[in-house]
């Protein structure tokens, strides 16, 4: 063993295996809120939204019917494109205020 190296303290029975079962607990409870959790975003001042979850599942896609009438398919698929984007940067965003925290609290 190196010199001057001390071993951690293990408080009280579990000591640190009983930190990071806590702290599992913990993600599990964020991961399944983040499922519950949706964001939303728009392209074409509003003309398409696109909603995602926290664990950046799709939960719905609105394409305003006038939208499709112009007949630009080129343009509808850059809105929907920016849209996923932009929900799927808001929902990474969103993972990380909730797990963030959690990470910091890690024992290493």
């Amino acid at each position: 063993m190196a010199k001057g190296y001390k071993a951690p303290k293990m408080s009280g029975p579990g000591g640190m295996m009983g930190q990071l079962q806590k702290l599992q607990e913990q993600i599990q409870a964020a991961q399944a809120q983040l499922a519950e959790e949706t964001v939303t975003a728009t392209a074409g001042g509003g003309a398409v939204s696109v909603t995602v979850t926290g664990d950046q599942q799709c939960r719905q896609v609105v394409i305003d019917p006038a939208l499709l009438q112009e007949g630009d398919v080129e343009m509808l698929q850059d809105l929907l494109l920016a849209a996923f984007n932009n929900a799927l940067e808001k929902s990474r965003e969103l993972a990380a205020q909730r797990l963030g925290p959690l990470a910091g609290g890690l024992p290493f």
